[in-house]
């Protein structure tokens, strides 16, 4: 067989202290991860312009799939008002002096999330080895914005408080991290729970998305609290009620426009698998809005039309944080800061742990026995260390994105993935102007499909029984209705507390003679193995593994699974035996 130059660089590479770091196939490290390597050979006879790297390539795949987070998650921050004070009635929803100063801190979000963004992939893939994008995560920015600071800052706390909340949040996190809790905590945690919690974040940020915050298909309503929106200012039931439709609901051409270019024709390219097909879908739908005679127009001739545009014009500059850089007010004191501090706290564990375990289980790196992965205490340790930098600059908790699930499918293995998508992120920075221009309803149909992407988690939940299942529907079905993640969750977890204690209680003091007639179809709920301990703290205290072995979290996925003999992921197993078929598949 002749060696091709992709072939003689892909030795060369592997051989190298980066071969070595990344552990690419032939670098000789005895963990190395099957079928990673620098380029990738094409079918034809390769040649520099038909040859990619195969990390490369998924770097900017990921990068693709994830840019509009940019515009998303600066849209939906300056719903909070950020640091502008609002002494209008009505949440100033029509106070111009406000509203400009809303858009500047939009602004400073476009930067603040495209630096974060890079600054954490680059760490992730640098540190951690791992083939997955950071960014500021969908579901914990709405919560942030629309439950904890409130709509134009009519929240329990400041946008300065709650920033002050996720960096303490952080560095607890960091701890966590590195003592081991924040892996064994998720792992405990119900899977069909897990499951349910990011299945109601879907569908709270794709209502999110079709409220005025995005298409503006929804509105409110006197009588039943929503309703159809979409109609013209002129409209309104009133001025002290933005966005109640008395009639002419959805005659604003702005909302067509959102769900036919933003919404139904993204939804056909994705089912033809273009390439960047939300990012398309919102820059086709933000081009047609720039034209500033139009009906359709970002821009209208308004003092703040006038403001957008100017800044728009400018296309390629540095925009610095005028508004939202290093502005945390450090208020510990007040019990409500820590309340939202431990929702974070929380949310965030069942949020990035969950994203963590499930690429890494995509990316064949997961421990079958211990659901432990690959260099899990740097990679959290990375996203705590992102979540407090973050708020430094403005941004709501830094989490995994799950779109890195589609820079894995193109090949990405390691680390190289998640740097290329920082430094493109960080490419990023100097759009503002573009990403700053994007409307919402641009964005607002891209929120309803992610959140249809989210809901099908639904579809491994146990709904079996009726002790998984019950927990498990009040926790998605909260999470929209009280527009609070944290609600859904706390909901979830004890309405499983009671039912599952009672009939493990009941089943002890009966010596299991009485228990629910499909209790076999039960999810089964184990700690699962490997300790509490990091391996880092075992090794200091002199607990080496056995000769000719590691740490189980130490092993590529395809290595444990020949020497595991014991797995939870597995019927064929003595002592561990799922009872429902669908969390078998699920962690298969």
């Amino acid at each position: 067989m002749t060696l091709t130059f992709a072939d003689r660089l892909n030795a060369q590479v592997a051989d190298s202290a980066i071969g070595r770091w990344f552990r690419l196939e032939g670098s000789g490290h005895p963990h190395e991860r099957e079928g990673s390597r620098f380029m990738a050979r094409t079918r034809l006879r390769p040649i520099p312009s038909q040859m990619l790297t195969t990390d490369v390539r998924a770097g900017v795949t990921t990068w693709v799939r994830t840019s509009f987070f940019i515009s998303v998650n600066a849209s939906i921050l300056s719903d909070s008002g950020g640091t502008c004070v609002c002494n209008a009635p009505n949440n100033c929803a029509s106070d111009t002096t406000y509203l400009a100063c809303v858009q500047e801190v939009k602004q400073d979000l476009i930067t603040s999330t495209a630096a974060i963004s890079a600054l954490a992939s680059v760490l992730m893939g640098a540190l951690a080895n791992l083939p997955v994008g950071m960014a500021p995560g969908m579901g914990l920015n709405a919560y942030f914005t629309y439950s904890v600071v409130g709509y134009h800052g009519t929240g329990f706390i400041s946008y300065r408080e709650a920033l002050a909340a996720v960096f303490l949040e952080g560095w607890i996190f960091f701890f966590l991290s590195l003592l081991g809790l924040r892996q064994w905590l998720a792992r405990i945690m119900p899977q069909s729970l897990v499951l349910a919690v990011g299945a109601g974040i879907g569908i709270y940020i794709a209502f999110i998305g079709l409220t005025s915050s995005g298409l503006n298909v929804i509105g409110g309503d006197t009588t039943n609290l929503v309703g159809l929106g979409g109609c013209n200012p002129s409209d309104w039931v009133s001025a002290d009620l933005p966005y109640y439709c008395g009639t002419a609901v959805l005659q604003d051409p702005t909302v067509w426009l959102g769900i036919f270019t933003g919404g139904i024709l993204t939804v056909l390219m994705m089912m033809y698998r273009v390439k960047g097909s939300i990012l398309i879908g919102i820059f086709l739908t933000s081009i047609i809005s720039w034209p500033r005679n139009t009906s359709l127009t970002y821009f209208p001739h308004t003092d703040a039309g006038d403001q957008l545009f100017d800044f728009f014009k400018k296309v390629v500059t540095f925009h610095p944080l005028q508004l939202t850089g290093n502005v945390l007010d450090y208020n510990y004191g007040q019990g409500k800061v820590w309340y939202a501090l431990i929702t974070f706290l929380y949310v965030d564990i069942l949020d990035t742990t969950g994203t963590l375990y499930s690429m890494a289980k995509f990316a064949g790196l997961r421990d079958p026995v211990t659901l432990d992965f690959e260099n899990s205490t740097i990679a959290y340790c990375v996203d705590a260390f992102s979540i407090s930098m973050g708020a430094l600059v403005g941004t709501s908790p830094v989490t995994a994105f799950i779109e890195s699930a589609t820079g894995i499918a193109e090949g990405g293995k390691t680390g190289i993935t998640a740097i290329v998508t920082g430094l493109l992120f960080f490419v990023s920075v100097f759009f503002a102007p573009i990403f700053a221009s994007i409307p919402p309803w641009a964005t607002g149909g891209a929120l309803v499909i992610v959140g249809s992407l989210m809901i099908r988690n639904v579809r491994d939940i146990n709904w079996d029984y009726i002790g998984d299942a019950l927990p498990a529907f009040l926790t998605i079905l909260i999470i929209p209705l009280s527009y609070n993640i944290a609600y859904g969750v706390i909901v979830g977890i004890i309405s499983y507390v009671l039912l599952n204690g009672f009939v493990w209680i009941l089943r002890k003091v009966t010596n299991e003679r009485i228990s629910p007639p499909n209790y076999d179809a039960s999810e089964p709920w184990v700690i699962p193995p490997g300790g509490i301990v990091p391996t880092w703290v075992k090794f200091i205290l002199g607990r080496h593994w056995s000769a000719g072995s590691e740490a189980p979290s130490e092993y590529p996925f395809q290595v444990r699974q020949r020497q595991s003999v014991i797995s939870i992921d597995s019927r064929e197993q003595g002592g561990f035996t799922p009872k429902s078929s669908s969390f078998v598949n699920s962690e298969k």
